[in-house]
């Protein structure tokens, strides 16, 4: 059943609840809803250890949107959330929905733990660098009313898929439902900022995390996705690093849920 709740800015944010247990709160990345992405199957596996939320972030799904877009209105959903499931609250977040999760914690929302997997970072030569106009871009494409566009580039420049392949890709059955949120796709952009450059991680940017974190990474995915979650870990003090089955930039819900469970269990 979905449930909804206002976000600081008035922005209606709809979630669905499952289990029972402590409350886990989990994060979505880029193009991921309720509908379409990890929360809602993890949560099905999880609901008998936790109280799982599962919400669609700002802009899709069922939720709504308010411009102008701030990462810290994503934050305030965030809070939004662990409010009503009561704080403190585990949270696990993926991709860009992972740095999400982090700048989260770092501006001091109640969590008492937080796990990511593969955050979306670039810290060396093993991929090429986001354009520096790609949010520009971006933004520009859904001005224009060109989804679509806006969803080549990011599977292009982000992901990394080859031009030659967005055309077999337009025409797929899932790709309406890509376009559906593709304004969304700056929104992460944003969040991801400079950190998909090949840079070293910013030093600062999450100095005030101070909870247990749990940084996890699919052994079979891309080199670029390893390092940069290793050099996550090796910049927090609090930071554990943990492989898992998995490869191309997702993981089995059943394999996460125990790596979850046993987290939640160890403090």
């Amino acid at each position: 059943m979905t449930l909804t709740k206002r976000s600081a800015d008035g922005t209606v944010i709809a979630y669905e609840k499952s289990g029972s247990g402590p409350p886990l709160v989990l994060v979505d990345g880029a193009l991921c809803h309720r509908a379409s992405g990890p929360s809602r199957p993890l949560a099905a596996r999880l609901a008998g250890s936790f109280t799982v939320y599962a919400y669609d972030r700002r802009g899709r799904g069922e939720s709504g949107d308010t411009a102008p877009y701030a990462v810290q209105r994503e934050i305030e959903d965030l809070a939004a959330l662990i409010e009503d499931a009561g704080a403190p609250a585990l949270v696990c977040g993926f991709s860009s929905g992972a740095i999400l999760s982090l700048d989260a914690a770092a501006a001091g929302l109640p969590i008492s733990r937080l796990a990511v997997f593969e955050p979306s970072f670039s810290v060396d030569d093993g991929r090429p660098p986001l354009p520096a106009d790609y949010v520009e871009r971006l933004d520009a494409y859904t001005a224009a009313g060109q989804p679509g566009d806006a969803v080549e580039l990011f599977m292009t420049a982000a992901v990394g898929l080859p031009a030659e392949a967005m055309a077999g890709m337009r025409q797929s059955p899932f790709w309406p439902a890509l376009e559906a949120v593709a304004p969304t796709i700056a929104y992460d952009g944003r969040i991801v900022g400079t950190t998909m450059s090949g840079a070293p991680l910013p030093a600062d940017r999450w100095a005030a995390i101070s909870m247990p974190v749990l940084v996890m990474y699919g052994r079979g995915t891309a080199p670029w996705l390893i390092s940069g979650s290793r050099a996550l870990a090796d910049l927090l003090p609090t930071a554990t690093l943990q492989p898992v089955d998995g490869e191309q930039h997702s993981v089995p819900a059943e394999v996460l849920a125990p790596a979850l469970r046993q987290f939640a269990a160890a403090g």
